[in-house]
């Protein structure tokens, strides 16, 4: 095309100015251009394993004694809640075993709690000190390794704490596991606020696998298509709560869930746990993929030759799982820190799969 000079020089002019207002644009203003330009939208970071622990705040070094930090620290991160949330509910209950408060070092309150985490003695197993050997149900722990689960004892109560919060909901849903510990609002909003402050980034924070921004890279990672769908359809059941016996749409249990993501890949396995453990060829620790199965020793009934809990491999040390009505609503939690680990087995490699396999490949 024939273009005259003078709309030539005037597209050159312009081009220039705009080169030289970027080159003197100060610094501020360069930040404030947004990050989506240039590589494609902002990206969560969905590196982490989920165990990562928050910087602490000059304040909250300040405010926490340095045993009680490195307490709420080493466990929060064991069991995989937030030490921000452990250290506000220190603080909001016993300012860190500091109150002289009834019950705090000895005795219960009013209510019946004590310890520096405030527990219901009936809630902790029905006394303040209890053998780690023996039968209890309740949250006593042994955050020291002494043997004993004693409530006035930090270490074993900040432990307890975590353990209580994990099972009714944290890391990802924070508010519901505070009220469950201590059932008002109010309450609830303190603590967080309290949080807040003992966090350097000023932001209570919560895994990547509970972004659904972070679901893509894992599917995308996924071994092979099979896999990608099956791990595609139990991830988008988040959310959803356990109901036993249940496989959708809209609750599952345990083995539920994988049953019905195998289904969503056009793939029939067995619907039990019970079942599903010998259907699988067995896969050695840490030669795990995403797509198998990890089974544990827990619930009634069960032994190390007869798991009764499973749960779905989505990448290296993380599972999606249906744990139990009071844990929470199905979602994505870390395996590798778990002691009641059976084995693996991968469905894909039974005999009759492979078949369905290759049915839907000639279909």
């Amino acid at each position: 095309m024939n273009v005259s000079r003078p709309r030539v020089l005037l597209a050159v002019v312009v081009a220039g100015m705009l080169l030289l207002a970027l080159v003197i644009m100060s610094p501020m203003m360069m930040t404030s251009i947004p990050s989506f330009i240039g590589n494609g939208g902002t990206q969560p970071d969905c590196t982490d394993d989920g165990t990562r622990v928050q910087e602490a705040s000059d304040s909250a070094a300040a405010d926490i004694p340095a045993d009680y930090l490195e307490l709420y620290r080493e466990h929060g991160e064991k069991i995989g809640v937030q030490w921000s949330i452990l250290a506000a509910v220190g603080k909001r209950e016993t300012n860190h075993g500091r109150s002289d408060l009834p019950g705090v070092k000895s005795g219960t309150n009013s209510a019946g709690a004590a310890g520096p985490m405030q527990f219901l003695i009936s809630t902790w197993g029905g006394k303040a000190r209890i053998p780690m050997s023996s039968q209890f149900n309740g949250y006593a722990s042994d955050g020291d390794g002494d043997g004993v689960g004693d409530v006035y004892n930090p270490a074993d109560a900040i432990l307890g704490a975590a353990k209580m919060l994990k099972r009714n909901g944290a890391p990802e849903n924070v508010r519901g596991a505070l009220f469950v510990y201590n059932r008002a609002w109010w309450y609830v909003d303190q603590v967080q606020e309290i949080a807040k402050g003992y966090a350097k980034s000023g932001e209570v924070e919560v895994p990547p696998e509970a972004d659904d921004a972070c679901d893509e890279p894992l599917v995308e990672a996924a071994p092979s298509d099979v896999v990608a769908k099956i791990l595609a359809y139990a991830l988008d059941q988040r959310g959803k709560p356990y109901v036993w016996g249940g496989t959708g749409p809209d609750s599952f249990d345990c083995s539920g869930i994988i049953f019905a993501a195998y289904r969503a890949a056009g793939l029939s396995i067995p619907r039990t746990t019970f079942t599903q453990w010998p259907f699988g060829v067995k896969i050695e620790q840490g030669k795990e993929e995403a797509g198998d199965l990890v089974f544990f020793n827990a619930g009634p009934g069960t032994s190390p030759n007869n798991p009764g809990h499973v749960g779905m491999v989505v990448s290296k040390g993380k599972m999606v799982e249906a744990r139990c009505r009071l844990c929470g609503p199905i979602k994505v939690t870390t395996y590798g820190t778990r002691d009641t680990i059976v084995g693996f087995t991968r469905p894909l490699r039974n005999p009759d799969v492979i078949a369905q396999l290759e049915k839907l490949e000639n279909a």
